[in-house]
């Protein structure tokens, strides 16, 4: 009758000694597998804490006096981790690696053999190495277990485990390290995939992000190029009668005054003399505004004209500062002439490795002067309605290398731009500015010669009542011809 596993007293009978081993190796090694995959979950970005903890583990598993992680990378024996001795043994292991595989025998054995080797007595096996002799005597060690990190037939590294003692390792403590070994390398794998997916993820939400923007500006760009030619066509229409009516308003007042001084010579009672000098001179006021107004239509549609028009002037190399600093100047100088008592700080920081790029100069001239002029705007309305003496209107350019890009920054202390605002102030013909101050296509028009005309991007930053600022990234080498 087979044994139950019991006495007839009742009482359990003691397993069997290689059972009992084999439990106990077994929940060794699960537990150390269990701390490598702890490990991974706590970091799971990096390998060194998954090295320090194989060594550590590998260490306990079979009672070593120390025990090093060797990763495998080109032909070297890196040096990954390993339990600590003493400053100066841990010093002589630190600098003695990393170290060519070819170069020690035993190292490049275990990996060519993708098996374990022992060295059972150190002072002979590391006899034709100096340095490894000299390592295994500072950290007192006598012999070595040398045990590979398997990954789909070959080794990506070695768990080097050394004892005190001369000899053979236990064939039990040879397996129970060959088989944490392999549930290491399987830990590491995972790791490393797990890595590889992070680092995928990341670029494919770069991408999204990346084609989302571009779908925006596409967006953009084509309705621009939609309401481009709307605008040419319009502008071009309306430019022959209007003007019709800026020449003949001004000839009219011309002949007002000629009128005036034929009827000087005539003889006419006070009476009708004053009523006519009255309406003539309500006459030639009407017509003095006529022509104001007329020449500001013109102005809006010569506007027109040069939001429609792809580009104008020579792509030529520009250097960057000079361009900017020379646009600041250009602004301030329009803005003083335009307005009697204009004053503003103005502020440059320009990177001197900004350097040189191909573009239209007359083009981003012509944008940057748009947003400087914005800029001078804001900062000058702020002033006025916060009505604080101590504040200062300023607006700054900066310059920045990007390496394949160069980037332009204008940014003004003034009113800021309203969330519901920033998603049409691109729109042609959007304008926050009073009747007569603005035409709206200021902005518009600098995107189009950003975007379009320089495959460049123009972004903007703001905090209302703070400050606006516009971001103008253009490509060293992408601007279309």
């Amino acid at each position: 009758m087979p044994s139950s596993g019991y006495m007839e007293s009742g009482t359990q009978q003691p397993l069997p000694d290689p059972l009992e081993l084999q439990l106990r190796e077994a929940l060794e090694r699960e537990a150390a597998t269990a701390e490598i995959l702890r490990v991974i979950a706590s970091s799971p970005t990096g390998f060194g804490p998954i090295f320090a903890a194989i060594a550590e583990r590998s260490n306990k598993l079979v009672n070593g006096l120390s025990t090093a992680v060797f990763h495998l990378v080109d032909g070297m024996l890196h040096l990954a981790a390993f339990t600590r001795r003493s400053d100066v043994a841990d010093a002589a292991l630190t600098t003695l690696f990393p170290l060519k595989l070819s170069d020690v025998h035993w190292y490049e054995r275990t990996i060519r053999e993708v098996q374990p080797v022992q060295i059972e007595d150190c002072e002979s096996g590391f006899a034709g190495h100096p340095g490894l002799l000299d390592l295994s005597r500072k950290r007192g060690f006598r012999s070595v277990a040398l045990i590979p990190l398997v990954r789909h037939s070959g080794s990506i590294g070695i768990i080097s485990v050394t004892r005190a003692e001369t000899g053979k390792f236990r064939e039990e403590h040879v397996r129970l390290l060959r088989t944490f070994a392999d549930q290491a390398v399987i830990a590491i794998e995972n790791a490393r995939l797990f890595n590889e997916l992070q680092a995928r993820t990341t670029e494919l939400a770069q991408s999204l992000e990346d084609l989302r923007v571009a779908q925006d500006r596409l967006v953009q760009t084509e309705k621009l190029a939609s309401l481009g030619q709307l605008t040419a066509g319009i502008a071009h229409e309306i430019k022959n009668p209007l003007n019709f009516v800026n020449n003949f308003s001004a000839l009219s007042i011309e002949l007002t005054d000629e009128l005036n001084d034929a009827l000087k010579q005539a003889t006419i009672a006070e009476k009708i003399r004053s009523k006519i000098d009255e309406l003539t001179s309500l006459l030639k006021e009407d017509l003095e505004k006529v022509v104001q107004h007329g020449k500001r239509a013109d102005s809006i549609v010569k506007n027109m004209l040069l939001h429609s028009r792809d580009r104008s002037g020579e792509r030529r190399s520009a250097d960057i500062n000079a361009l900017v600093g020379e646009s600041l100047n250009l602004a301030y100088h329009g803005a003083r002439a335009e307005k009697a008592g204009f004053t503003i700080t103005l502020k440059q920081d320009f990177d001197p490795k900004a350097g040189s790029i191909e573009l239209y100069p007359q083009e981003i001239t012509r944008a940057l002067l748009n947003l400087i002029s914005n800029g001078f705007y804001a900062a000058t309305r702020r002033k006025v309605e916060a009505d604080e003496e101590s504040f200062e209107p300023l607006v700054s350019a900066a310059t920045r290398d990007l390496g394949n890009a160069v980037e332009i920054r204008i940014r003004d202390n003034g009113t800021g731009i309203p969330t519901e605002v920033r998603e049409k102030m691109f729109n042609p013909f959007f304008t926050t500015k009073p009747v007569g101050e603005g035409t709206g296509l200021g902005l518009s028009m600098a995107y189009v010669i950003v975007v379009k005309q320089h495959s460049g991007r123009i972004d903007v930053e703001t905090e209302p009542g703070e400050f606006t600022e516009f971001i103008i990234t253009l490509p060293r080498g992408n601007s279309k011809g």
